[in-house]
């Protein structure tokens, strides 16, 4: 039974009030708002597992590699034959597009998704994002697996850490005058800023890749990041006049940072936000912090198999094709033992992070307020 439109969403973040009435304290879920649910991952694990959803599907996998690889050089073709003009910009886009399913697919080998053994998944992941896309395998795992281990989680999810958006609103209400400019407008400034992201995902991979410390691999990722610019960036500069190699170079990385954020975004901004010391089962923790995406087959080409983000909070090995029929077994066991499972629209969840980045937003200080006024303002 499929649940209705716009299911269940929980935000249990109370609308924050405006930075002049003092200081911000944001409720938190914990284990009296999530009772743990006994047995519930074992159980529905079980039945996945019988199920034979937890099998590879290298044929699948192998299918959307040629899909790329023909795409890619449908892209370097029409690059060569369109030569100097504007309309370069199109196949800019296209690139950007295109890296980003590249990425979607070393997202899925980091979680072993898509060869039969772990070193082999490693070494196909490493080289489809240094290689291809131009990102840090270290790093995003390093991000990526502590995110999945506790989603949402204050102090433990990297991905609600202090950044140009502020996730959370003792975050926001911390804020000086200048950044209180974006972040009480967060929620609208959100996708415009999502441009600079892919520039961004570059740099922090390098900035962990040149950290002290031990980094695996770092070698060979510097190696194969830097084999990648400069096949990339060669012809780019060589063959296009420097304004146009410019513009070309920035319209791939706001299409690939748009493109990686609008697919990301959706999967648990504006779920609940769990308290650092709560105690939940894991069950209860990876579903009641994720959202789908309703859309089917076009949802899962659209968004690398992440509107399933339930299942692959779940069954993070699972490969891309199993997602929708384990989705069936993990809302008969959410009905059965009364956890909410929620699935939006793209568009509506779209609507909501908007809205709740904009909400966390209000929480910080108003620029224009003089801090004397604020003093003694009644409250």
């Amino acid at each position: 039974m499929r649940p209705r439109a716009g299911a269940i969403i929980a935000i249990l973040t109370p609308v924050a009030p405006e930075g002049r009435l003092g200081a911000v304290r944001q409720t938190y879920a914990g284990a009296e708002t999530f009772p743990p649910v006994a047995r519930a991952y074992t159980e529905v694990s079980q039945v996945v597992r019988e199920t034979g959803l937890l099998r590879r599907a290298e044929w699948f996998y192998a299918i959307v590699g040629t899909a790329l690889v023909l795409a890619f050089g449908g892209a370097i073709t029409g690059f060569i034959l369109l030569g100097d003009t504007w309309y370069q910009l199109l196949i800019a886009g296209a690139l950007g597009i295109i890296f980003t399913q590249v990425a979607f697919l070393a997202h899925e080998a980091a979680h072993r998704q898509i060869l039969a053994s772990g070193p082999a998944n490693d070494r196909l992941g490493r080289f489809l994002a240094a290689g291809v896309v131009g990102i840090s395998l270290s790093w995003w795992n390093n991000k990526h697996n502590r995110h999945h281990a506790n989603p949402n989680r204050v102090g433990k999810d990297p991905d609600i850490e202090v950044d140009t958006i502020r996730f959370l609103e003792e975050d926001a209400a911390k804020v000086g005058r200048l950044g209180a400019l974006i972040t009480r407008k967060q929620g609208w400034l959100f996708f415009p800023l999502l441009t600079l992201e892919g520039a961004n995902l570059h740099a922090l991979g390098l900035k962990h890749l040149f950290s002290r410390g031990e980094v695996k691999g770092r070698w060979i990722e510097l190696g194969l990041i830097a084999l990648r610019f400069s096949l990339y960036l060669t012809p780019i500069f060589l063959f296009l006049p420097i304004g146009m190699a410019f513009a070309f170079l920035g319209v791939q990385l706001a299409v690939f940072g748009v493109y990686m954020g609008a697919s990301f975004a959706p999967n648990h901004k504006g779920m609940p936000i769990i308290a650092p010391d709560a105690k939940l089962d894991f069950f209860s923790k990876q579903v009641r912090t994720s959202r789908n995406i309703r859309g089917g087959w076009w949802a899962t080409a659209l968004m690398g198999g992440l509107n399933y983000q339930v299942e692959h909070h779940l069954f993070p090995s699972m490969a891309r094709p199993y997602l929708s029929k384990a989705r069936e077994i993990v809302i008969e066991q959410c009905r059965t033992r009364g956890v909410p499972y929620t699935e939006t629209s793209l568009i509506e969840s779209y609507a909501i992070v908007i809205a709740y980045l904009n909400r966390v937003g209000l929480a910080a200080r108003d620029p224009f307020d003089c801090p004397m006024v604020n003093r003694f303002r009644p409250a």
